[in-house]
């Protein structure tokens, strides 16, 4: 049994994931991209994705035995819910600044999740009051959104992918 809307679940898991989960995981991100970038870039990616869940795997896999990326799953109600990822920072403007050092690389919850906390949840586990970058598609406004209430502010670089264009925003760390 999960609580009312606007609370988090009660039987909420959150937890590292381990290289075991990269098959699940796998199809957890294609699930999600679904969910959130259906409308919003060519459904082409959205499908070619899809089209190579072994590729998926493999790379998820590679990515979880990486000691330096965090990668945590939630679960609620026997079902993968969400998935959150951070690690060190690529952008070189802010890393050897050193004001950022930290990227969310990956936040998503299933869509008939969204509103109960979860993406909150996971974002305290996985990047808390520290210092961080991430690139959000512009045009995704629930995501900016949810971004910006997390004292993130867009700081005007931009990056055109296949995708469409991205956007990164910034947030300083608490003291």
């Amino acid at each position: 049994m999960t609580a009312p809307r606007d609370g988090l679940p009660e039987d909420l898991v959150v937890r590292a994931a381990t290289p075991e989960d990269a098959e699940a995981l796998a199809h957890l991100h294609l699930d999600v991209w679904d969910d959130a970038y259906t409308g919003l870039m060519p459904q082409q990616i959205l499908d070619d994705r899809r089209d190579r869940v072994q590729e998926r795997v493999e790379r998820w896999r590679e990515l979880l035995a990486d000691p330096e990326v965090t990668t945590l799953l939630a679960t609620a109600a026997d079902e993968l819910v969400g998935l959150a990822s951070a690690g060190p920072g690529l952008d070189n403007d802010l890393v050897l600044s050193g004001d950022v050092v930290l990227e969310l690389k990956a936040l998503y919850v299933r869509a008939s999740w969204w509103g109960r906390g979860i993406g909150s949840t996971l974002f305290r586990a996985a990047v808390g009051d520290r210092a961080a970058y991430l690139w959000v598609l512009a045009g995704n406004d629930r995501a900016i959104s949810f971004y910006e209430h997390h004292g993130f502010r867009l700081d005007g670089t931009e990056d055109e992918l296949d995708e469409g264009l991205h956007v990164r925003m910034v947030r300083a760390g608490t003291p």
